[in-house]
């Protein structure tokens, strides 16, 4: 099995759940915290290319401020302005994401990640 890495904030109640979900089946994943460590586009490229979604706006927290600081609309985001945005504001990457080397998925609920195990 490839190693299993999670997009982390420890602030973040879902983000906790989904990583005591992990260890509770086994996994020890490797933990990223983005917000300490922030992505650079082409990594925040690749992990949106893993995600089964076709839409960048469903891998950003559309509701936080940072999302109107950038000079985003909702329904009007390519992905070169959502992976812009991402890096410029890491906070407006939604959490967690759990991914290997060939998949990712959205902790939202915590259960949906299971399906990469």
């Amino acid at each position: 099995m490839s190693q299993i890495n999670i997009l982390h904030n420890p602030r973040c109640s879902k983000s906790r759940q989904t990583l005591q979900l992990l260890q509770d089946k086994g996994v020890a994943p490797n933990v990223i915290e983005y917000l300490k460590a922030p992505l650079d586009k082409q990594s925040l490229s690749d992990l949106f290319d893993k995600l089964p979604i076709d839409d960048i706006e469903l891998m950003m927290r559309v509701k936080e401020a940072e999302f109107k600081e950038a000079g985003l609309q909702k329904g009007q985001v390519s992905k070169e302005q959502g992976l812009a945005a991402m890096v410029q504001y890491p906070k407006l990457i939604e959490r967690p994401i759990v991914f290997t080397q060939h998949k990712a998925r959205i902790g939202r609920p915590p259960e949906s990640v299971l399906e990469i195990l």
